[in-house]
């Protein structure tokens, strides 16, 4: 194949469309699929049962598809998968699922995911997500769509980080982060709403004021987290425009098993 440089070392049953591209020194494994219009850089090592899908960008020195960092792996063939449209910066080390957790660790689509960034065994990533320079998230993490990790960002295992949240530079999460929350510290305090970055996503004035009471009502009046919720699932009736919005926020407080981020 004409893309491929003629040190990278493919191995036999790897599985590339013509259309990939492969840099100096890569080395891919025998279980590996790469999708269409693929680049991987040089120095990449991608491995295990690996499938990744079309128009990614892998830099230089990225180690994908790795075994997981837990003493209970044995070897099982487990996997790691990689939607579109990523961008996957110098040095990111994504790892295998476990045998114990289903198996699969899993980034969607269109992802920015910046150098040094990692993504342990099980974690469960959406789209659109932006994991600046060194966050680092624990296994069985699970991260909504749009949501921005700042530099430095570490996640505690079986941390879950709700749709549209943002977290400031070192922040330390131990507990679950609603969504649209904006988060920062060490241990990490809820400070507001992700107004801004809801704006830009393009958000009516209806969804934002829905969003702003929901936030009133989960940080504002000392609710319990299920009486917050109770009263989050009330404003369907006054704020019909936001029904979606309301449900996610409602089902991912249910589902809060770790606390949330106070």
């Amino acid at each position: 194949m004409a893309n491929i440089h003629p040190s990278a070392i493919i191995a036999l049953g790897a599985e590339l469309h013509e259309s990939v591209t492969v840099g100096p020194y890569s080395v891919i494994g025998a279980h590996v699929k790469v999708g269409e219009g693929t680049h991987i850089g040089s120095h990449c090592v991608i491995d295990g049962r690996t499938t990744i899908g079309r128009d990614n960008r892998i830099f230089q020195f990225a180690s994908l598809g790795g075994a997981p960092q837990d003493k209970k792996y044995a070897g099982e063939p487990t996997e790691l998968h990689i939607g579109n449209g990523n961008t996957i910066r110098e040095f990111c080390t994504f790892n295998l699922g476990t045998a114990q957790a289903g198996g699969v660790t899993r980034l969607g689509d269109d992802n920015w995911m910046m150098a040094y960034t990692h993504l342990a065994h099980d974690c469960q990533v959406g789209n659109k997500t932006i994991f600046a320079n060194n966050a680092q998230i624990a296994g069985h993490v699970e991260v909504g769509d749009w949501v921005i990790l700042g530099a430095f960002t570490a996640v505690h295992q079986f941390v879950k980080i709700g749709a549209h949240a943002m977290t400031a530079m070192g922040t330390i999460l131990l507990q679950d982060v609603p969504p649209f929350s904006m988060i920062s510290g060490n241990p990490a305090q809820a400070r507001t709403f992700n107004l801004e970055g809801l704006k830009r996503r393009g958000f009516s004035g209806e969804r934002l004021a829905a969003v702003k009471q929901m936030h009133r009502l989960l940080y504002r009046q000392g609710h319990p987290v299920e009486e917050a919720r109770v009263a989050i699932q009330a404003l369907v009736g006054t704020m019909p425009e936001a029904a979606d919005d309301i449900a996610m926020m409602a089902a991912f407080l249910a589902r809060a098993d770790r606390g949330i981020v106070r």
